[in-house]
């Protein structure tokens, strides 16, 4: 009756693991390890444990050229595998893997983050003409309106900066001042004829922003130069 009782408190689930891991005898390594702290038992099935090894779920350990995850089910010690692989302890337990010397599997991420490429569909050419007709008359678009922008109005190379660059152009016209007085053919509603725009109203299509978009993208992102340091 003892044992069975311990057996019974001790948890019980199944984990299955890529081919590419199982060969390397890791599991070999890991899973005794687990078992022997937190009294949990595991069987090693082909495919669809409680606990999988693959590419999917949470981003556990690297190595074989490739970045594993683990997703855990609700079974009892599933879910404390998956947590346990990410603790110290269960990182300290991948790292010290390593095969007649040879570290297989590490838990130092590289920066798996790749520059997004943004890509318009519009034409650059007439975007340039468009923003010099349209926005021209507000923003220094480039050398050739230089010196023709209004004020404080920032220049599209200074816009270029802003990490949401693609979005605020894209919406401008929900942004101030534009709402009171641009209007985009079948996506904005027309002034309200008590409130005429106080300036030449500006009418462009979503196409002609399009091309904007693809202009600006060619466009360098100003130099602010380095940040002012207090002295």
């Amino acid at each position: 009756m003892f044992p069975a009782i311990v057996q019974a408190q001790s948890g019980y689930f199944t984990l299955s693991a890529a081919r590419e891991v199982r060969d390397t005898g890791f599991l070999q390594h890991l899973l005794p390890r687990f078992s022997l702290k937190h009294g949990v038992r595991i069987t090693q099935v082909d495919e669809g444990g409680d606990v999988a090894i693959g590419d999917k779920g949470v981003p556990v350990f690297t190595g074989l050229d490739k970045v594993w995850s683990a997703t855990g089910s609700k079974a009892a010690g599933a879910e404390l595998f998956v947590e346990w692989l990410l603790s110290d302890i269960g990182k300290r337990t991948i790292e010290s893997f390593k095969p007649d010397g040879v570290v297989i599997f590490t838990t130092q991420f590289e920066d798996q983050t790749a520059e997004t490429v943004l890509v318009f569909d519009g034409d650059p050419v007439q975007g340039e003409a468009l923003s010099l007709t349209h926005c021209g008359r507000c923003h220094v678009i480039n050398e050739t309106n230089r010196m023709k922008g209004m004020g404080q109005t920032p220049s599209f190379a200074l816009m270029r900066t802003f990490d949401d660059w693609d979005n605020r152009f894209a919406t401008f016209f929900v942004l101030n001042p534009h709402p009171s007085f641009t209007q985009i053919a079948g996506i904005t509603e027309a002034f309200a004829a008590h409130l005429p725009p106080a300036i030449v109203p500006l009418e462009i299509t979503q196409d002609e922003i399009d091309h904007i978009l693809s202009y600006v993208a060619t466009i360098a992102p100003a130099d602010l130069g380095a940040p002012l340091q207090s002295q």
